[in-house]
């Protein structure tokens, strides 16, 4: 069973359970309304409206969980977290239908809408609590019996791996080792050949093979260089990554003890992000970007047709980009510079750039040219804030520089970011270098404050036309 499957489980059982609530709410209000409780169904439902709630009224219940960030990793919730988000969800919930449906009810007195509220919520966290727990009691009990793992490949065979695939072994009911990867030229060796599964070279196989679900960098004496070089490989299989630290990771807080005992981890691909602010993050880039198309639509037609007019080639510009989990898509622009600019070989523009037409440069002094890129966003390959996705002829260089590049594979790319604002245009390899060092700092301090202040501050370079 995929670890990813699992949450359409907890989506399922949600929905079942909103179904149940909404159904006794419905006669609790009939009783409340003929003042006794009939034997007769068709009194609760004795019209088209409800039966519409009975679909809507799940359907917003699941919207808000989803918005707690309950299914971004229900599995790996402790009991209190599971707790704390339904007792959240529920009270917001129900304010929320409170507001919509109950205030419209003739009321027999004002009492009545105080107890509605109070048997709405009643009802919504005993009973989506419940079967919470009892969900995730019977998957829980799937991974004690081992009939279900979360299929762990470590990196390394010296002490370090040994051990740390000793304390999985003896501290986890959720992990199992699959296997070891031998890195070359570190041969400390303490694993047994028989459990080596591959090598680098051969990792993409052994990982689909064996359905690994996470990776740990457990390497002797690993150098930093070596560490983000195995990590920029392991990106683009969309696997939880985690390496030992060493005494840096340890002093700075970025090791944390977890589920397998108090052996310290530094996990690459959490985001610092809280699961309720990505999922909120996530409906916010969606909302706002078909809102924006839909607002901008005569602006685009317009630009559109200045661009077809002005210069041969196509309205909108596609041009392939590494992003979330080191993944390659097809970012889309307006189009700003004559056709076959490059001519097969990479280049970087700049503000005096004879490539770019007429049209070009007001697109780009006001960042005009990426409002086609909403359509990525909504696509999911791109986020409203996050570091700006490059390409990998230039990726290749930057890590020679700075090899900790690939740890902004762990976010989405973005419209904009801090890099942005402040280098602006990057039309030099130092530039880029410059820019990845704040987006590494937007990364290491997301919240949605950070991205409501990276969203004024681009606005701002909107209105004044400081785009280049």
């Amino acid at each position: 069973m995929s670890i990813n499957k699992l949450k359409y489980r907890y989506i399922a059982v949600d929905f079942l359970a909103s179904l149940i609530v909404w159904i006794l709410i419905i006669i609790y209000r009939k009783t409340i309304y003929y003042g006794y409780l009939s034997t007769d169904i068709r009194l609760y439902f004795p019209n088209f409206d409800y039966s519409t709630t009975l679909v809507t009224f799940p359907l917003i219940c699941l919207f808000f969980h989803f918005l707690s960030g309950y299914y971004v990793e229900s599995i790996k919730k402790s009991k209190l977290i599971e707790f704390t988000t339904t007792f959240v969800a529920s009270i917001i919930i129900s304010f929320v239908m409170f507001f919509l449906l109950l205030l419209n009810d003739v009321a027999v007195d004002y009492s009545y809408y105080y107890r509605s509220l109070l048997v709405l919520f009643a009802l919504l966290f005993s009973i989506t609590y419940l079967f919470r727990v009892l969900q995730s009691a019977h998957i829980r009990s799937y991974f004690k019996k081992g009939k279900w793992r979360i299929n762990t490949l470590i990196i390394g065979e010296g002490k370090n791996a040994q051990n740390l695939a000793d304390e999985i072994k003896k501290n986890s009911d959720f992990n199992r080792v699959v296997g070891f990867i031998r890195v070359a030229g570190k041969r400390q060796k303490k694993v047994e050949d028989s459990d080596v599964v591959g090598s680098l070279h051969s990792i993409d196989k052994v990982i689909e093979s064996l359905d690994v679900s996470e990776v740990i960098v457990a390497l002797d004496d690993a150098s930093e260089q070596q560490i983000f070089e195995i990590i920029n490989r392991l990106f683009q299989y969309n696997i939880d990554i985690r390496f030992t630290p060493r005494l840096y990771e340890i002093l700075t807080g970025k090791a944390r003890i977890n589920r397998y005992g108090l052996n310290p981890l530094v996990n690459v691909t959490q985001s610092t992000m809280t699961d309720w602010e990505l999922s909120v993050k996530r409906t916010f880039d969606i909302i706002t970007s078909v809102l924006s198309l839909i607002i901008l639509s005569p602006l685009m037609i317009y630009f559109s047709i200045l661009i077809k007019l002005g210069s041969k080639g196509p309205v909108f510009f596609r041009q392939e980009r590494v992003g979330y989990h080191g993944k390659t898509f097809k970012m889309i622009k307006f189009r700003t510079m004559y056709q076959n600019s490059e001519k097969g070989v990479p280049k970087l523009s700049s503000p005096d750039d004879e490539r770019i037409t007429k049209v070009g440069r007001t697109l780009r002094k006001y960042r005009l040219d990426e409002i086609p890129q909403f359509f990525n966003v909504i696509k999911g390959d791109m986020s409203i804030v996050g570091p700006r996705p490059e390409r990998k002829f230039y990726i290749d260089q930057i890590i020679q520089q700075a090899p900790y590049y690939c740890l902004l594979y762990r976010i989405r790319p973005g419209l904009t970011s801090w890099g942005p604002i402040k280098v602006g245009y990057a039309n030099t390899l130092d530039k880029m270098v410059e820019r990845l060092n704040y987006d590494i700092v937007y990364m290491e301090n997301m919240n949605l404050f950070t991205d409501l202040k990276i969203i004024l501050h681009t606005l701002e370079i909107l209105f004044k036309g400081k785009g280049v």
